[in-house]
């Protein structure tokens, strides 16, 4: 009999884990390539369910804590699945890493951000698990507050792509609108209270109808508010028009950095640059290292001999150079073929661009990039400044980090120019970042122009709406009239203010609620 109920709790320990792993999966197929974004508001309610409810039992029956296992399952399932385009690396053949360390590579990139996900669940449901015997609405205030607080640590850092807020991109652009408030958490905050209180609801059944109305009214005024902003006209005065072309290149990295690679560039850039000219462009924008030539070697290619001859302003992806080490950059290079201002990367990726803890992994780990010179990021405080007025930049992976766009937004940017180079990944990557690029646009009320090398190339507006958007694996060129704007939203001027507010709510009413604790059991003694 014994062994019957030592197996029986096995089995029940083993489907409590796969139900967490599944309902992270659910959360994955929020965003590309199947994008059920709707999911996204009742996919975290699971989790809540089974943190509480095992502790509680944990509690009665003094058994093994467990949450932080079934919360890691949980992240692991919704980064594993939302992340999983990061297998497209492989096989990096035309770096010169044979196959099957590729493979090993790729599944340990795989694996070890499917893992960091879910070290972030693990830590908020080790919070929530001393909740498990609180009033139901400190549970949600609580759950919430660190939630959004663990996501703005998790930003800071250097490893950071799945916001619960990019769920809802680019589908939901009425609640995507909170992010002008106070950032992407103002929507993950929307989110995690209203899977909180569903949450509640499964768990006090006596109360649940009220619970399930609360999370409705939430739901409800959260895209009322989001509406309010939505519906606002653009301003599109004439004297703020330009006029900007995008090339999508589509050289593949297999070729790129290879003497066919090199032709192919310097001639469907050139060309695709007297093209946009022709159709009256203010100004042209290539993607990422579009022409992979150092600074002293850029301006002696046959594309800004282009620029000379024609007088159009062009935004080229291309190196840096810092002493021995090298950045990615933009450059903006005036009618007269000078580069006037730079822009360096910033937010490298991890093991694709630099290796974490190089000292000691410098050796283990063989860094990705195809150039043999040490990269480094560019400095935090960068303007980029062009003859149309102050731009914000992003490079590729810096479209997951909302501060980088909010900063130079407070500090004069009037339009957002996104180059990237999506080819290294499978093709749910570049939708994914597409949706990034939507958010930033929201948060700052800017138009944004996107060049990519392979896609998706596209033109965004302030509210989101996707104006035009390039073919996959094509070569492309489009000019599109943009506005510039220097409109501050909430966001802006003040950055993530929710979240400390929320923070200080949820300590606030924790000091409450032990108040009242001890306040009643202080009556009972009297």
């Amino acid at each position: 009999m014994k062994y019957e109920v030592s197996d029986k709790k096995r089995f029940s320990v083993f489907s409590l884990y796969t139900l967490s792993f599944l309902s992270g999966v659910v959360m994955g197929l929020t965003v590309a390539p199947v994008g059920a974004w709707f999911l996204g508001w009742i996919a975290l309610a699971p989790l809540w369910v089974f943190i509480i409810k095992n502790e509680k039992l944990k509690i009665k029956n003094s058994g093994e804590k467990s949450s932080f296992l079934i919360a890691s399952a949980w992240g692991i399932g919704y980064h594993g699945v939302a992340l999983s385009w990061i297998t497209g690396i492989h096989p990096m053949t035309w770096l010169g890493v044979p196959w099957w360390p590729s493979l090993a590579i790729t599944l340990f990139c795989w694996a070890f951000v499917s893992l960091w996900g879910g070290i972030f669940v693990a830590i908020w449901a080790t919070v929530m698990a001393r909740l498990a015997q609180q009033k139901p609405w400190l549970r949600v205030l609580i759950g919430t507050a660190v939630w959004c607080g663990l996501e703005s640590l998790w930003s800071a850092g250097p490893l950071w792509w799945s916001s619960l807020a990019y769920t809802q991109s680019p589908h939901d652009l009425v609640i995507l609108h909170l992010g002008q408030l106070s950032g992407p958490n103002t929507v993950t905050a929307a989110i995690a209270a209203v899977n909180g209180l569903v949450a509640e609801a499964w768990i006090n059944r006596q109360h649940r109808n009220k619970y399930l109305a609360i999370a409705s009214g939430i739901f409800i005024i959260c895209h009322l508010i989001g509406l309010i902003l939505y519906i606002r006209p653009i301003a599109e005065p004439p004297a703020a028009a330009l006029k900007v072309g995008i090339i999508q290149g589509n050289i593949p990295n297999k070729i790129k950095l290879i003497p066919e690679g090199l032709r192919r560039a310097l001639t469907g850039y050139t060309n695709g640059y007297l093209t946009l000219v022709d159709q009256g462009v203010n100004a042209v924008l290539t993607p990422e290292g579009a022409l992979p030539f150092f600074q002293h070697d850029l301006l002696s290619t046959s594309f800004v001999s282009a620029v000379q001859e024609k007088n159009v302003v062009a935004w080229i992806g291309a190196f840096g150079e810092r002493g021995r080490s090298y950045t990615n950059s933009l450059f903006n290079v005036t009618d007269k073929g000078e580069i006037t201002s730079r822009y360096d990367k910033a937010k490298l990726v991890p093991l694709g661009e630099y290796i974490p803890f190089e000292n000691i992994l410098g050796g283990i780990v063989q860094r990705l990039s195809p150039l043999d010179e040490h990269q480094v990021p560019g400095l935090a405080n960068q303007v980029f400044d062009t003859p149309f007025g102050r731009a914000i930049v992003g490079i590729c992976y810096e479209s997951a980090f909302p501060e980088v766009f909010r900063r130079q937004a407070a500090n004069g940017g009037q339009f957002i120019l996104s180059s990237s180079n999506d080819a290294h990944y499978s093709t749910p990557m570049p939708l994914q970042h597409h949706a990034q690029d939507i958010m930033r646009a929201i948060e700052t009320d800017r138009w944004t122009v996107r060049a990519t090398n392979t896609g998706y190339s596209a033109f965004v507006n302030p509210h989101g709406k996707t104006l035009w958007i390039s073919g996959y694996n094509t070569y492309e060129t489009h000019a599109e009239t943009i506005y510039r704007r220097q409109t501050q939203t909430l966001y802006v001027r003040w950055g993530d203010w929710l979240t400390p507010l929320l923070l200080g709510l949820a300590a606030l009413g924790w000091g409450v609620n032990i108040f009242w604790q001890n306040d009643g059991n202080t009556e009972l003694r009297s």
